[in-house]
């Protein structure tokens, strides 16, 4: 079987060691999911796999031919080529012969009468044929369409930075390849495309490894988990709901040592598990047991909401009233005809198709561009802060805690509580020893992690965040996600990230149509009514069969006695499988270059692990059962 197996994977920048003696394997069909903090190191492991950067140290055992593609955050290109053209530039034969293909059709454009071209385009159809290289073509124009970029003869210099990232991913989807890498495949498509996207790729039997910071997408495509922390790689099997799934449930196993519950996996999970379409009994009790974990913590002597509570200026009761606003610019009439009025506790998402207008509305607001039409009136007490797409410039050699102390040395959080920079690096995922390190050296996500917590000292009333989950790590929107929920101002989003809106935006202003429309609720419905043909609203339901009606409710199982035996020992035997997981991943870290050793170590974890599995699942099971019998 065509597999990759990397070990002894060692990379160092600088004198910040990002991982050291990282293994793992993909097997064909298997879809990893790669998360970390920013400055982890994802795009860099890639960018090893990818061969575009060296290791310190690397092991890579697969097959002779194993094809990688892979798909940067920047894509760079060939500025003389078309759309079609740089699609089909890769070095597969297959691929060569499409761009055969679509020259001769050119050539044919030019002169049709030519003899000449007739028959080599005759013959280039033939090894079309021969080859089965029709459906690759077919596919690239799908997904090119699909990605939203229908100008096929369109030179690449002319795209934005937007649409050059959605022509490279067309290019990695339909290039031949045995692991296909993916660093943030789904910045700048939209919800319909992002959807496209996640079908595309469980249809795929290629290996995959991907960073996203889209959690349904992470949850939906994913069948492993690879976690870089601690300048080392964890594997966990699943999607990403059941890896916050063990994360929470290993939480309430160390509850009584750690004296209180980390709540953010079982939030998270809530909003994981609603947005899945399965919606089996198993994952319903799941999130049940979890509320209700969840409902009985006592968060008095809980400090973890300091992460996420900050003061800000208090609202005056008139905040942001807009009348008849309208854009334009020229004779393009972005919107027109826009009232509304802003409440304290707003939250509300600006969504649209790329290019309506939400940044352009966004900057009105923030009174960056002057409506053409219509007028905006602003209470005495709004203070503004507005997050947008591009980062300011910033000095790089000025270090993290002076760029902070800039605004404040110390920061008043809720109750009286005054934080210092240093606290407040760290409650955004800034380890203390990082604090002193220059700007010029940290990646792109952690400059917009820390120009974010520099608007939010700055305590403003009202947050317009454009784009602002694009570049961040899944950890930082947590925080940000829950510090945003206990915000007492008022927040507007620009944002295609369907989880993130789902959290934050209780209503949504839709553009595209020349007119800003108002929708109550979250972005996941808005999607599915949107989606949904005329016919099928307006479709009846069938009544439901009379013998279906007329037969009688199964009884409720109930347990026996051996399960109420079961039941009331299986949590301490999680406990022990845990205990002994724990136990093996202390022995690994001690074994240092030992492979024999760490090989059967690893074995050990595998086998405890599927061992704790199955505890969950039956646990799970005998939980639903005890619940249906009272």
């Amino acid at each position: 079987m065509s597999h990759l197996n990397i070990t002894n994977l060692t990379k160092t920048v600088g004198a910040k060691t990002l991982f050291k003696d990282v293994e793992f394997s993909l097997y064909p069909g298997e879809r990893a999911g790669l998360i970390g903090v920013n400055g982890t190191g994802k795009s860099t492991l890639m960018s090893i796999l990818a061969g575009d950067m060296e290791a310190d140290s690397i092991s890579m055992d697969h097959p002779k031919k194993y094809e990688i593609t892979y798909l940067m955050q920047e894509p760079e290109f060939d500025e003389s080529l078309t759309v079609l053209e740089t699609v089909f530039s890769g070095q597969s034969p297959i691929l060569a012969l499409n761009r055969s293909y679509e020259q001769a059709l050119k050539n044919m454009m030019v002169d049709s009468s030519s003899t000449q071209l007739q028959e080599e385009l005759m013959k280039i159809q033939e090894g079309m044929e021969r080859e089965n290289a029709w459906d690759i073509n077919a596919l690239a124009k799908t997904a090119l369409t699909k990605l939203g970029i229908d100008m096929f003869d369109q030179n690449i210099s002319e795209l934005s930075g937007g649409q050059r990232k959605r022509v490279a991913l067309a290019k990695a989807l339909i290039e031949p390849a045995d692991l296909i890498l993916l660093d943030e495949p789904t910045n700048h498509l939209d919800a319909i495309s992002t959807e496209w996207l996640q079908e595309t790729l469980l249809r795929m039997n290629s290996a995959m490894l991907f960073v996203t910071h889209d959690r349904y997408f992470l949850d939906a495509v994913s069948t492993h988990i690879f976690e870089l922390a601690d300048q080392t790689m964890y594997t966990h099997k699943g999607n990403y709901g059941d890896y916050l799934e063990n994360k929470a449930i290993r939480d309430e196993m160390n509850a009584s040592s750690q004296q209180k519950l980390e709540n953010r996996f079982r939030s998270e999970l809530k909003w994981i598990r609603r947005g899945a379409k399965a919606r089996s009994t198993k994952q319903k009790a799941r999130i049940q047991r979890f509320e209700e974990i969840q409902e009985n913590v006592k968060t008095e002597n809980d400090n973890t909401s300091l992460e996420l509570s900050m003061q800000s200026q208090r609202l005056g009761k008139k905040i942001i009233e807009g009348e008849n606003l309208g854009m334009a610019f020229g004779g393009n009439v972005i919107f027109s005809g826009f009232d509304f009025l802003l409440q304290g506790g707003d939250r509300i998402g600006i969504v649209g198709p790329n290019g309506a207008g939400k940044s352009t509305l966004m900057k009105v607001l923030a009174e960056e561009y002057k409506p053409t039409e219509g007028k905006i009136a602003y209470g005495s007490t709004v203070k503004i802060a507005h997050f947008t797409q591009h980062l300011p410039e910033m000095d790089e050699s000025q270090r993290m805690i002076e760029y902070i102390q800039e605004i404040s040395s110390d920061y008043e959080a809720v109750k009286g509580v005054r934080l210092s920079a240093t606290q407040m690096l760290e409650r955004f995922l800034f380890p203390s020893n990082a604090h002193g390190t220059q700007i010029g050296k940290l990646s792109g996500g952690e400059r917009k992690r820390l120009y974010l917590l520099k608007l939010l000292m700055e305590q403003p009333n009202i947050l317009f965040l454009d784009e602002p989950t694009n570049d961040l790590d899944i950890q930082t929107l947590s925080v940000l996600e829950d510090f945003l929920e206990n915000f007492p101002g008022v927040v507007i989003t620009i944002s295609h990230d369907r989880f993130f809106l789902d959290r934050i935006a209780r209503k949504l202003w839709t553009t595209g149509t020349g007119e800003i429309l108002e929708y109550q609720g979250l972005y996941s419905d808005f999607i599915k009514e949107k989606a949904q043909p005329e016919a099928a609203i307006e479709e009846v339901a069938a009544p439901e069969p009379v013998a279906e009606a007329l037969k009688p409710e199964k009884p409720k199982k109930k347990m026996t006695f051996k399960e109420q035996k079961e039941y009331s020992t299986i949590l301490d035997d999680i406990a022990d499988v845990e205990a002994k997981i724990e136990d093996r991943e202390e022995n690994m870290a001690a074994a240092g270059s030992d492979f024999e050793k760490l090989n059967k170590l690893t074995e050990e974890i595998n086998a405890l692990t599927e061992q704790y599995d199955e505890l969950i699942e039956r646990w799970t099971y005998l939980q639903d059962l005890a619940e249906s019998t009272n």
